[in-house]
């Protein structure tokens, strides 16, 4: 059981209400599991398949390599400085350039908020079909329920979170458990590339690296959510103990569920037939357990959607009120409701934002975009740790990782960049639309022109804030 205080004490009179420290090792795992998952196996086995056919199980390794790399950067830097907006923090500790660092926040921020707007028209479309409800009521109220949900506490938003991360990964587990008996049945290295003799049998995999690149860009964006994680620091007990190992315990449980769902999946069903499949998990189910209702698994697809948009709404919301701390946003976004301790101003806005991509549409387009930008993201925050571990003022963390872990995810980083722009399905509309997303960033910033907080100043308004946090 997630280990969580019973209700917010009391504030003194005179202080600023700050955020409660409640999420300990098993819920912050739970965190980080639901977020990959939600986001991830679900919608992808599917068009991974028809990359990399029955060698789909290669693409979830290679890109479980790269997560754990950036993984493992991440953690690090939890380890040396637990805040809300983490990332932007580190960059700005790094480089001392404000607009860098405004830029990642607004990435990541934008990440979150094209994740929920897409998830909440999947939910809102399920959930139609299986109720023959309206679309715009259901979306509204499920918006409006999510949102007071985060309104009303980190407790009660991670016993949401338990419950339908617990229904996520039973399905997975389920999906493993009945066609563990098919295991061993085909080629596990066939692709969609492979090539026969006259028997039928494989002269040539056709496993191209192109082939291999291109299935693991798209199954590396099945494992974020470990940045995620950072933004929670300051609602985590012991956060220099406990967020890294929450951030490297989730890495392992995702891979687990994942590599044994790919290979499941193909053994099960035809990698054509899977690629073709608008719900790849629910043929699987069908065929390996014809017995559970046909609708099981658009059931489940609610729970999992809902979990992303809780998830990436925690997560903005804390991002939001961790950059107005820093001063790189309005300082009301910074505010903390003074009974529930929950950043109410940060949650309406993105209330708002949420509310007006849902209604407009095309989010599928912006989604890939802003994909694009958070790869970029994660080039800066692995330099910005060589930065700061080559610093030698900087004090270390619980949990240190050699130097070449941050230059392999580097490495890593760029490739996965190449590899998206030269992908055939992205064309050049999603560097189009990330450069658009930059120039309105930087738009904002020259009409904002934000001062960001000086070191002095966070470690004391840090400082001031601890009493109130216990």
């Amino acid at each position: 059981m997630p280990n969580v205080v019973e209700s917010p004490a009391p504030i003194p009179s005179g202080e600023a209400p700050a955020l409660l420290r409640t999420m300990g090792l098993f819920s912050l795992v739970v965190y980080g599991v639901g977020d990959m998952i939600g986001s991830g196996i679900y919608g992808t086995v599917g068009k991974a398949a028809g990359h990399l056919g029955n060698a789909v199980w290669i693409a979830f390794l290679i890109a479980m390599v790269a997560a754990i790399l950036n993984g493992l950067s991440y953690a690090c830097l939890a380890s040396r400085y637990p805040r809300a907006a983490g990332a932007a923090y580190v960059t700005h500790r790094a480089f001392h350039f404000p607009f860098l660092s405004y830029l990642i926040g607004l990435t990541v921020t934008a990440s979150g908020l094209t994740s929920m707007a897409t998830s909440t028209n999947v939910f809102a479309n399920t959930l139609a079909a299986l109720s023959g409800g309206p679309w715009l009521f259901l979306a509204l109220l499920f918006l409006g329920g999510i949102s007071f949900v985060n309104f009303w506490g980190i407790r009660q938003s991670m016993w949401t979170n338990i419950a339908c991360t617990a229904v996520e990964v039973g399905g997975l587990v389920f999906i493993i458990l009945v066609g563990a008996r098919y295991w061993g049945d085909i080629d596990y290295f066939e692709t969609p590339r492979a090539t026969f003799d006259a028997q039928g049998r494989i002269l040539d995999h056709g496993l191209a690296l192109s082939t291999l690149l291109a299935g693991s860009v798209l199954t590396f964006f099945s494992f974020i959510g470990f940045e995620d994680m950072l933004n929670v620091a300051e609602e985590v007990k012991q956060p220099e103990r406990t967020m890294p190992w929450g951030i490297v315990l989730a890495l392992g449980v995702a891979t687990l569920l994942y590599l044994g769902v790919s290979v499941t999946a193909v053994s099960v069903v035809n990698y054509r037939d899977l690629a073709a499949a608008p719900a790849p998990l629910s043929m699987i189910a069908g065929r390996a357990a014809p017995w559970l209702h046909p609708r099981t698994f658009d059931y489940i697809t609610l729970f999992a959607v809902a979990n992303t948009v809780l998830i990436n709404y925690i997560m903005g919301s804390r991002l939001l009120y961790g950059m107005a701390r820093q001063g790189l946003l309005p300082s009301a976004l910074g505010r903390i409701h003074p009974d529930r301790r929950t950043p109410h101003v940060a949650i309406l806005t993105l209330l708002g934002a949420v509310l007006v991509l849902t209604l407009s549409g095309g989010v599928a387009e912006l989604a890939a975009a802003t994909g694009l930008l958070l790869l970029f993201s994660f080039l800066i925050v692995n330099t910005a740790l060589i930065v700061l571990k080559l610093r030698p003022a900087e004090p270390a963390g619980t949990f240190e990782v050699p130097m070449i872990v941050p230059a392999l995810a580097l490495v890593v980083n760029a490739t996965l960049i190449i590899a998206r722009l030269t992908e055939h399905e992205i064309g050049l509309r999603s560097p189009i639309i990330a450069g658009l997303i930059v120039l309105v960033v930087t738009i904002l910033y020259l009409l904002m022109r934000p001062k960001i907080m000086s070191e002095a100043t966070l470690a004391a308004a840090e400082a001031g804030a601890v009493d109130a946090r216990r």
